[in-house]
């Protein structure tokens, strides 16, 4: 019997996890989180360090600006459209003591402001990264530095690639 409830618990948060991946699919892009290695690696490639505010769009479950903030010092913000999502990020947010250096907006990216950004992260597909693309270049201060993981900028020249790890490094 205990077996059961074990199996049968088991079976439902694979499907509670099923649902969440769906829904994020409903409410804007599909769910892929950075493998944490990745967050790490984006945010070293970057130089993060406690002088810079990291924006992180498409946030997810937060954990680049969680990472940011714990491991390098950075303000950190992350723009979320996903209201599940947004409420796991606000929850590791505190468990992580971390509402003093990260916040996370509940908020379509393209309507939010990153002109105050040193740094912007972004793990999204070739089609968003082409219409972000021109708002970043418009809003972004000289200098700033642009993180994306797998998908290139198209038009934009990287000032360092990571190939083995598909990291995009720009300096704007």
């Amino acid at each position: 019997m205990e077996q059961l409830l074990f199996i049968l618990a088991i079976e439902l948060v694979v499907i509670a996890f099923v649902v969440w991946i769906a829904w994020s699919g409903v409410v804007g892009a599909p769910w892929l989180p950075t493998p944490k290695k990745r967050v790490r690696s984006m945010l070293e490639f970057a130089k993060v360090t406690s002088d810079d505010i990291l924006y992180d769009l498409g946030s997810g479950d937060g954990r680049i600006i969680i990472m940011a903030a714990k491991e390098f010092g950075a303000q950190s913000i992350g723009i979320e459209v996903d209201p599940l999502r947004l409420w796991w990020s606000r929850r590791s947010i505190r468990r992580h003591n971390l509402s003093q250096k990260v916040e996370v907006i509940r908020a379509n990216f393209f309507k939010v402001s990153v002109e105050d950004a040193t740094i912007v992260t972004l793990y999204q597909g070739y089609k968003i990264n082409k219409k972000i693309r021109d708002k970043l270049a418009s809003e972004l201060k000289p200098g700033a530095r642009v993180v994306s993981y797998r998908f290139i900028l198209e038009e934009w020249t990287p000032s360092e690639t990571n190939e083995e790890e598909s990291i995009y490094l720009y300096i704007v």
